[in-house]
């Protein structure tokens, strides 16, 4: 017998899954989902590895040029906004093991390329510029494929936890990474082809990992025939249910304005309190663990988050923000950085899930590159104007700013769902000693 809770922004039934069994790393109970972490732990770890290597690469070949260096990484977002759509869309007509095996042979094949330049001496600026927007743009594929395939290995019961566990693969890569790239490159005397041939062959591990999985225990959807609108099909399926439109504009201004910490805490560390490089990067992991802690407090979570939750996650991550750029020195600084970047990752994970969960399996891959757009969409244009307040108003107002503007745009969400609703905080005898309600909305009297 099936149960159903409702959604209380839109009143909607949405179903209500029984968890499969407890423990924060359930989902890797699934042989499928087992082979796909482990590859996608290695393949993570390359990527980040490349992300160094490919700055240092920028660096040196234009003698410590900022405007380079943010330049290459536009050229890696930009292919979001363009491709994403189209992602989506491949995702709901061809299967996703297939089309993932094919995206990753293609971003395996830019970086041997990229290698084999830099080891033979034979690569020029341009050949960065090139290779880094062909990742982007195959990057841009592969990321609302994934997204889709994740239900399809673990169905709707696992997917808030595979989706947790996800980000804690993807932030524990960012914690290994970067450094083994570090230690690559100064044993190379500064030669970065070995961080190349390494996420090249990275990638492999994924490819084999999809190709050997149990076909009979996958979960796929139908798949959508060709037809004209379908794009437009999916914005208007978004569209009409408001609470996938609301977590995907928090999404935006969360991602947009918050999500910046690669700017922020470098020029906290180098034009607030002076530091050096090696602070820096201390810096950078502390927010890395925070990260990799809030993604490991998300795998406790087996039902769809609910929106006031949401809400929640996003005002606690925006205060959080403002109070780190309010800390008068590096030590405080660090120390808070740890519950931003866990509150960070509880609001992206829960997002992420309350969007897959609450979508119909033939419109998932659409609707998850919409969201994937309004979440990555916005660092062009979020991350310069960050960066450009940080270095004429100082440091501190870029994160002042970018918690703000989230701080503001949680609240009217908040004002939006309690809209003719009974909202009481209530006091509990146990954990959660303190609980939002939310009633049902007021139903008037007929008149006379």
């Amino acid at each position: 017998m099936s149960t159903t809770d409702t959604d209380e922004s839109t009143d909607r039934p949405v179903a209500a899954e029984k968890p499969a069994g407890g423990g924060m790393f359930r989902a890797l109970r699934v042989p499928n989902y087992r082979r796909y972490a482990s590859a996608n732990l290695v393949s993570q770890t390359g990527t980040w590895m490349q992300r160094i290597g490919q700055d240092w690469l920028v660096l040196q070949l234009t003698d410590d040029s900022g405007v380079a260096l943010g330049l290459i990484t536009a050229l890696q977002f930009a292919p979001t906004v363009l491709l994403s759509p189209y992602g989506g869309l491949l995702a709901d007509r061809y299967p996703k093991r297939r089309l993932l095996q094919i995206s990753q042979a293609v971003m395996g094949l830019l970086a041997l390329v990229l290698a084999v330049l830099v080891v033979t001496d034979a690569v020029a600026l341009w050949h960065v510029f090139v290779l880094a927007s062909g990742l982007g743009a195959a990057a841009a594929i592969d990321a609302p494929v994934r997204q889709a395939f994740v239900s399809e290995m673990v169905g709707p019961e696992l997917l808030t936890n595979a989706v947790s566990l996800n980000s804690t693969i993807f932030n524990g890569a960012r914690l290994v990474g970067p450094s083994v790239a570090g230690v690559l490159i100064g044993a190379a005397s500064g030669n970065t082809a070995p961080a190349f041939f390494i996420n090249a062959a990275s990638f492999g591990f994924t490819i084999l990992a999809l190709g050997s999985m149990r076909a009979d225990q996958l979960r796929p959807s139908a798949p959508v025939a060709r037809g004209k609108g379908q794009l437009r099909a999916g914005a208007a399926y978004a569209w009409a249910h408001r609470d996938l439109v609301l977590a995907m504009a928090l999404a935006f201004v969360v991602g947009t304005f918050g999500f910046n910490y690669q700017i922020t805490i470098a020029l906290m560390a180098r034009a607030e309190f002076g530091l050096g490089a090696e602070a820096f990067g201390l810096l950078a992991t502390v927010f890395a663990v925070g990260s990799l802690s809030g993604a490991l407090l998300s795998t406790r979570r087996s039902r769809r988050p609910r929106v006031r939750f949401l809400i929640g996650s996003a005002l606690v991550f925006g205060v959080l923000t403002v109070i780190t750029g309010l800390m008068p020195g590096h030590v405080a600084f660090g120390v808070l950085l740890v519950p931003t970047g866990a509150a960070a990752l509880v609001f992206s994970v829960a997002n992420n899930s309350f969007v897959q969960l609450g979508v119909d399996p033939q419109m998932r891959g659409r609707v998850m590159a919409l969201y994937f757009m309004c979440f990555m969409g916005g660092t062009p244009i979020g991350a310069p104007l960050i960066g450009v307040v940080g270095e004429h108003l100082g440091p501190r107002w870029g994160l002042l700013l970018g918690g703000g503007i989230v701080v503001v745009a949680a609240a009217l969400a908040g004002a939006l769902l309690a809209r003719g609703r009974s909202v009481r905080l209530e006091r509990r005898p146990e954990r959660p000693w303190l609980r939002l309600q939310v009633g049902e909305r007021a139903v008037r009297p007929p008149v006379g």
